[in-house]
């Protein structure tokens, strides 16, 4: 048998490290494998968008981001998570709910639904200031839901196919709907102009406080064992320039400078690279 060619090498090297990124490899957990029998048919937006490594990742952290300036959002975590000693083991359960509910087998993004709706309805408490708070309550899941929605989507027009149809983002958001909807999101957005109406409305239920600021120092300097620092401060940078002025200024974030432009580039060359690792084109 002849020598694997050294591209090929570096090619399969690249693809095993990305997967240890997003699945617990230790543990022997294993990428999810694409079915035919998924929720969303093959080649349409919502695959599509999900299967970009980098764009989810820079839309991720944004994602994450705007949700942690909901004060209900945000308490559940403090109040029911080790996000601050296991925050990539938080991401890598996010990343692959997203995977299954995707990609997976129908049977397996249902049944993750269900297993993210139990867990739900065991996290409540009080805010500070008294006030209840549910992860069940609709306009909360709403607001998770369109924070990673117009995150997802905007990293993915700026980095990989910023001619992608007005139609096409219409129908990604429909799509995603489903998966909202079923973890008892209320209202959800079924196309773009929704998407900036709900996101607009639903504005008037966050709040800046000193703990949001700090949980997105968090993300921004996460250091995962696996993950090369360099990389996580671009990722980091991308998806703060693409955060909403309002969004920045309750973070006490600034919008990166002249340093944002060959993050971007370096970026758009990071997704060329697993795209082409990936052989997704």
């Amino acid at each position: 048998m002849p020598p694997t060619p050294l591209s090929e090498r570096l090619r399969l090297k690249l693809v095993e490290r990305v997967r240890g990124v997003f699945n617990d490899v230790e543990s022997g957990q294993k990428p999810v494998p694409p079915s035919d029998e998924a929720l969303f048919a093959k080649d349409t937006p919502i695959r599509m968008v999900h299967a970009d490594i980098v764009a989810m990742m820079v839309g991720g952290i944004r994602g994450l981001l705007l949700q942690m300036l909901h004060p209900h959002a945000l308490q559940g975590v403090l109040d029911h998570s080790n996000f601050r000693a296991d925050m990539h083991g938080r991401l890598r359960r996010t990343a692959r709910f997203i995977a299954v509910t995707t990609f997976g087998h129908r049977d397996d993004a249902m049944a993750a639904v269900a297993r993210v709706n139990r867990i739900h309805a065991a996290v409540g408490g009080t805010l500070p200031d008294g006030t209840p708070y549910s992860a069940t309550d609709p306009r909360t899941l709403a607001w998770v839901h369109v924070a990673e929605a117009t995150s997802f989507l905007a990293a993915y027009l700026r980095h990989v196919r910023p001619d992608m149809p007005g139609g096409e983002q219409d129908e990604y958001y429909r799509q995603f709907a489903v998966i909202a909807r079923a973890l008892g999101a209320d209202p959800v957005p079924l196309d773009r102009r929704e998407a900036e109406t709900i996101f607009r409305e639903l504005r008037t239920d966050l709040t800046a406080s000193p703990a949001a600021r700090e949980i997105a120092q968090l993300v921004l300097t996460q250091k995962p064992e696996v993950s090369p620092p360099a990389v996580q401060a671009l990722l980091g940078a991308e998806a703060v320039a693409l955060l909403p002025p309002f969004a920045r200024s309750m973070l006490g974030l600034e919008r990166p400078g002249l340093a944002a432009i060959p993050a971007r580039a370096a970026t758009w060359g990071m997704g060329k690279t697993l795209r082409w690792a990936f052989r997704q084109g």
